[in-house]
């Protein structure tokens, strides 16, 4: 939001409100509503750090409003935001782990596919519907689109996952037979390698 408010304040100086109803006319309806009085607190803190300052404004027959506009520090780290890429790829991925330690868990991992898909064909569901119902000319409906394209991606993904476990399904499973019988000899005090050794 920090950030947000600072490119809207590069057009120009405002007040709260308005930048409520400005950040809104962008991101509605894929952005929930915001409390004016988190845009609020959010300008206070800008301020405190130096980035926007403020200055009261007389208005006839109503209350003075508080104006904000962008310091020269504030237009510096905005710059700096809009010029440093954004994170992409992470490997860490929950389902993922679940996937791999399934069977340590006796968990059948086609079941777990197969609810994973469920949850994103219902996810591309509920965007396309979203999608209709956005003009196609508002940023939205890019972000709309871009979620969607990435839901599809995942969706292949656990197409090929479901590949791998169809020939592979035993390798998860030694995988996990393997760990268990390291725990059962750990606790045993149990060297497989030394029964090996005797044994011949």
């Amino acid at each position: 939001m920090r950030y947000a408010l600072l490119a809207l304040l590069a057009e120009g100086s405002t007040y709260g409100y308005e930048l409520k109803q400005a950040f809104e006319r962008l991101f509605r309806p894929v952005w929930p509503p915001i409390n004016v009085g988190q845009i609020y607190t959010t300008l206070g803190r800008l301020e405190r750090d130096g980035l926007v300052r403020s200055r009261e404004v007389e208005q006839s027959g109503r209350p003075d409003k508080r104006v904000y506009e962008l310091s020269d520090e504030g237009r510096t780290a905005l710059a700096n935001w809009m010029d440093a890429p954004v994170e992409g790829t992470r490997l860490k991925n929950e389902f993922f782990m679940k996937l791999v330690l399934a069977t340590l868990a006796g968990t059948d991992p086609g079941q777990l596919l197969d609810r994973q898909r469920g949850e994103y064909l219902q996810a591309l569901r509920d965007l396309d519907t979203l999608a209709l119902e956005t003009e196609a000319e508002s940023p939205a409906r890019l972000l709309i689109e871009g979620a969607m394209l990435h839901l599809q991606a995942d969706l292949r993904w656990l197409d090929r996952c479901e590949e791998r476990l169809g020939d592979g399904l035993s390798r998860f499973r030694a995988v996990g037979t393997s760990a268990k019988e390291t725990k059962r000899n750990a606790a045993t005090g149990e060297n497989p390698s030394a029964v090996e050794e005797t044994g011949r």
